[in-house]
């Protein structure tokens, strides 16, 4: 243990320099954090070897698994082949070689086996009982190593189906996917979708792929749960996939009405029928596009739309400003409309059920709700302005439930007041009923708490503080620096910005957070470079460096599982941190106070 060192300049060249940034702040109003998860594009992947040092290196597994020429991965071509199994104990993994066989199913029923789809990709696989909460069997797949190329690991929860004998090897097929597709920089988030390549998956032709989730009130108490923000994968119909692409939330509650689950079920059913079917005459029709799908309605992260008594309340989070404005900018004079988003505040929620078996253009409003709890505040999917009403209606406003959403019918010039409360962030009343008579029912838009809702349960790998809410760039492509008996290698995977500088005055010029982390992620795999097999034989395969940075006062913190690096490390950390930490605050900064949290990776080669 070392104290942390600080690191005090004073007097400083404040000289300018044009600055361009990578990413808006989540926390002040006007900010875009589905902007945040940027890929810092290395295009020079050339590995950095260590100078050598005196510390010993461990066994280099030389039973390594081969690699199949079809499959690019240690997953076998062969129909009867699974994956290797690996297990890890520190230092030590030792893999081996599995046939898909009922031998294998029966030990899954008891047991959890890892699977290695790449050398720092495994999948955590059993078949669990869920009966605490829905009575059925499933299997759990779970992964770990995802998040090592900026992608939340998964989980799905696949329907057991009686005397099944063989292991779903699509699925491993398909985690492949996701991660082949996050190391290009696509990776898959929150209501997010991953289609499979082929026509046939999971024995049918029907599958098309996963949508995904955060879970919420669903029971997880015998799931794998990866130790990393995760998300829940959904099987769905290739008849939903438009639903998925545009419009998921209906998607997903409609899912969780079928199944009777709250808000949607977390176990994916195989071979079901569709929940939805042909489009057919739906209003999403006028707000999106289900030929092309160039656009959809627009999302504002964090909207909630809540209907209790007479009251419909619509709060927008101050951080959300500048999405607000892009959608009335690219909106019709009349037409205004936004999606919302699933309330956790909520009991219940509309939910739009489609007759797929008679008229397929009659789409009806049902509503699901927590059970044995009483319904007080119901959420809706999406909120539509329409500036038609005639004044000759003799109505002030008119408000409808239109499918799983509100339709809002006003005035021309009050769809003008509208917008003008929205673009001076003021809360706006609309009363709805008739002229000179007390209104049936009011409809508020209110600008809500900043969102933060974002990296919830994430904590420091530093001294486990809170980093819930705190925005962060995920790094999909990092260098690798690779150690001198090439066994390990360092990668630079995401960035917390604790800190962002905007708090200084307006004419001060903004930080480039993307450059100014490159270079202190840079100096942090110079400095461990060395120590790579010493930091996992110690446990140490995450580690997290926060910087401090200000022109009066430098300063920074290193640690992993929640406590500080021995002194070893800091000795390195030091000489090749503190001249570019230095170098930061005399060029880059000026008057700017940030404050930065960088995660690193320790993986296999």
């Amino acid at each position: 243990m070392v104290p942390v060192g600080v690191l005090k300049r004073k007097g400083s060249n404040k000289a300018k320099s044009n600055k361009s940034v990578m990413f808006c702040d989540g926390i002040r109003p006007g900010s875009d954090l589905t902007n945040l998860d940027n890929d810092f594009d290395y295009n020079n992947t050339k590995t950095k070897k260590a100078e050598k040092t005196n510390v010993a290196p461990p066994k280099v597994n030389k039973n390594l698994p081969a690699v199949d020429p079809q499959t690019n991965t240690f997953i076998p071509s062969s129909e009867t082949g699974l994956p290797p199994t690996v297990v890890v104990c520190k230092t030590d993994i030792s893999y081996s070689e599995c046939s898909n066989n009922p031998d294998v199913v029966e030990i899954l029923k008891n047991d959890e086996l890892t699977f290695a789809i790449h050398v720092n990709l495994y999948v955590h696989v059993r078949i669990i009982d869920m009966s605490c909460c829905v009575n059925k069997m499933a299997w759990c797949f779970s992964t770990e190593g995802l998040i090592n190329v900026g992608q939340d690991e998964v989980v799905v929860l696949l329907e057991y189906i009686d005397e099944e004998s063989f292991v779903p090897k699509d699925m491993f097929y398909h985690i492949n996917i996701v991660y082949n597709d996050a190391l290009k920089g696509n990776s898959v988030k929150e209501m997010g979708l991953s289609l499979h390549n082929t026509s046939n998956f999971l024995d049918s032709k029907n599958h098309a792929g996963f949508v995904y989730i955060r879970p919420t009130f669903q029971c997880l108490e015998k799931v794998i749960k990866p130790k990393e923000p995760y998300l829940i994968g959904i099987l769905i119909h290739r008849w939903e996939t438009p639903w998925a692409k545009l419009f998921p939330l209906r998607l997903i509650l409609r899912l969780g009405a079928e199944y009777r689950y709250y808000p949607s079920p977390i176990i994916s059913t195989r071979h079901r029928e569709s929940v939805f079917v042909e489009i057919g005459h739906t209003i999403i029709n006028l707000l999106a596009d289900f030929r092309n799908f160039s656009y959809t309605l627009p999302q504002i992260r964090g909207l909630t739309i809540h209907m209790e008594d007479k009251n419909t309340t619509i709060t927008i989070p101050v951080n959300r400003y500048d999405q607000v404005m892009k959608s009335m900018n690219n909106s019709s004079d009349h037409i205004l409309a936004f999606a919302g988003n699933f309330s956790l505040t909520a009991d219940s929620h509309l939910v739009c059920i489609q007759d797929t078996q008679g008229n397929e253009n009659c789409y009806s409003t049902h509503a699901i709700n927590i059970h044995n709890k009483p319904r007080k505040i119901t959420g809706a999917s999406f909120i539509v302005f329409n500036g038609a009403l005639k004044s000759s209606s003799g109505l002030t406003a008119k408000s409808n439930i239109v499918e799983d959403g509100l339709m809002i019918q006003v005035l021309p010039e009050h769809m003008e007041q509208i917008r003008e409360s929205l673009r001076t962030m003021k809360n706006h009343t609309i009363p709805c009923g008739c002229v000179n008579a007390d209104s049936d029912e009011t409809v508020n838009i209110i600008w809500g708490e900043n969102d933060v809702n974002f990296n919830v349960g994430i904590v420091s790998a530093i001294d486990s503080m809170s980093l819930s809410g705190v925005p962060s760039i995920r790094v999909h492509n990092g260098k690798n620096h690779v150690c001198i008996n090439g066994s390990r290698l360092i990668r630079w995977t995401e960035v917390f910005i604790i800190k962002s500088g905007d708090e200084n005055p307006k004419n001060q010029d903004p930080v480039d957070v993307s450059r100014v982390s490159e270079g202190i992620a840079k100096a942090t795999c110079d400095a461990l470079v060395k120590y790579l097999d010493l930091l996992v034989a110690n446990g140490c395969q995450k580690v997290g460096i926060r910087t401090n940075l200000h022109v009066d006062n430098v300063s920074y913190l290193a640690g992993s599982n929640g406590t500080k690096l021995a002194p070893i490390y800091m000795k390195s950390l030091d000489d090749e941190l503190i001249p570019v930490l230095h170098r930061i605050t005399t060029n880059n900064l000026g008057e700017n106070a940030i404050v930065l949290e960088l995660i690193f990776r320790i993986l296999n080669v």
